[in-house]
């Protein structure tokens, strides 16, 4: 532990940097361990705009009075909320170590973080080693509660599973012909499962449709000229691609040079976050998702939460100049269902500042409302969040000069998300039981 002058100085050091709020007494703040890319190919589309949008809700929160009810308290349970924040990059064995060094060196109260697979695969082992409140607040991969079990680090965000079976209910909702089909998938946990999901779920709703090549090129290949040929030799009628980041953006412009978008109709499992990157060079008619109903399809949706996406919405548009995509989105329903949590814990204890075991209690099938919708933490023993998501078909507004998403589906939670008790995997081959879809 460290000692009083310690964590003055370590306060002080933290400010100095510009990466922690005023210094406070221990009790008196809640310090916020923060991972995301903030370099390399993954940063300029997800990593940054995800920290851009959680650095600007803490602020919000620390202030107080700037978010609709029940969240316009100030900070967590009137604690001021400090930030340290890390880069992503550098791979799993570096993640652990930077994770060891927030939990064990700067005491943070929680961390929030990880945008990639494999780095959620390796650091839930290591947070329950140290029994440190963790919350995954993106990647992907199913596997990460679905074969092993954790006491104290939670997923706020529903896997990948979701993206692909709307996705398959997306086309078929528009009686979209698919005799073929053929993928493009990173070859790391997260392009390999969101293509067994997007085949599972097409075995079932396009029983018919033949599966052509499926293509796994490394993470962040960034030069797509094989892969592309082959698509275009095989002419499949469409083309799946989960791609992320600075990979989707390589794959999209090589692709559209050569004209695959107009001999394949591509769906994208994630795609929303590279629309601001890209402009008019993504081209019309593309099926995406956004990992939830999130950036355009969250804005376009009515209804109760409208007062909350709005707020941040606005927010986020008038500090930085563009409008936010899934990765905001998806950090502030961490934070908020951080700060929900928080506060349940203090109620319970009577105000004070909670310990981990406290968190993960309060947390343990938490539900809370944020700007992507109500988040459920339905599955693994109230470890992992089902949400609803959305699909939408990208059309370019000449006149505005802006992409727009049109035709939007919304899915909700339960028709898109496996229920309690059953693996991804067993759920799509046994043809979704227990799905409720409207």
């Amino acid at each position: 532990m460290m000692t009083n002058k310690l964590k003055a100085t370590a306060g002080a050091a933290l400010l100095g940097l510009g990466l922690a709020g005023p210094a406070a007494a221990q009790d008196d703040t809640f310090k916020v361990g923060v991972i995301t890319f903030l370099s390399g190919q993954a940063a300029e589309s997800f990593g940054v705009p995800a920290w851009n949008g959680g650095k600007l809700l803490i602020e919000m929160m620390n202030e107080g009075g700037k978010l609709p009810a029940p969240y316009d308290t100030k900070g967590f349970g009137g604690m001021n909320i400090e930030f340290v924040v890390v880069d992503e990059a550098g791979g799993a064995t570096k993640q652990v170590q930077e994770f060891r060094n927030l939990v064990q060196r700067e005491e943070v109260d929680a961390v929030v973080g990880y945008v990639s697979s494999g780095d959620c695969l390796a650091v839930p082992p290591v947070a329950d080693e140290l029994k440190a409140f963790t919350i995954l607040y993106d990647c992907g991969t199913p596997r990460v509660f679905e074969d092993n079990s954790f006491e104290y680090v939670f997923r706020t965000a529903a896997h990948a599973t979701m993206d692909n079976v709307s996705l398959a209910r997306y086309l078929k909702s528009r009686d979209f012909d698919v005799p073929s089909y053929a993928g493009l998938n990173q070859d790391y946990a997260f392009g390999q499962d969101s293509w067994a999901d997007f085949t599972g779920a097409m075995e079932q709703i396009y029983p018919d449709a033949e599966v052509k090549t499926a293509l796994f090129p490394k993470f962040g290949a960034g030069q797509y000229g094989t892969e592309i040929s082959a698509l275009l030799r095989e002419r499949p009628a469409l083309v799946h691609s989960s791609n992320w980041g600075g990979d989707l953006q390589g794959f999209l412009i090589q692709g559209t040079a050569r004209g695959l978008h107009e001999r394949s109709q591509i769906v994208l499992a994630a795609g929303d976050h590279v629309i601001p990157q890209l402009g008019n060079k993504m081209p019309d008619g593309i099926f995406l998702g956004a990992r939830g109903v999130n950036g355009l399809a969250a804005h376009a949706r009515g209804g109760e939460l409208k007062e909350l996406t709005d707020t941040m919405w606005d927010a986020y548009e008038a500090e930085y100049g563009v409008f936010p995509v899934q990765a905001p989105f998806r950090m502030w329903q961490a934070l908020f269902g951080l700060k929900t949590a928080v506060e349940k814990a203090m109620a319970d204890n009577g105000g004070t500042k909670p310990t981990d075991e406290e968190l993960a209690a309060a947390m343990k099938g938490l539900t809370w409302d944020a700007p992507s919708g109500r988040i459920e933490m339905a599955l693994a023993d109230g470890h992992q969040a089902i949400q609803p998501n959305a699909i939408g078909t990208t059309k370019w507004n000449e006149a505005e000069g802006k992409m727009e998403l049109v035709d939007v589906e919304y899915f909700s939670a339960r028709c898109v998300n496996p229920p309690v008790g059953i693996k991804a995997t067993e759920w799509l081959a046994q043809g979704f039981p227990g799905a409720e879809c409207e």
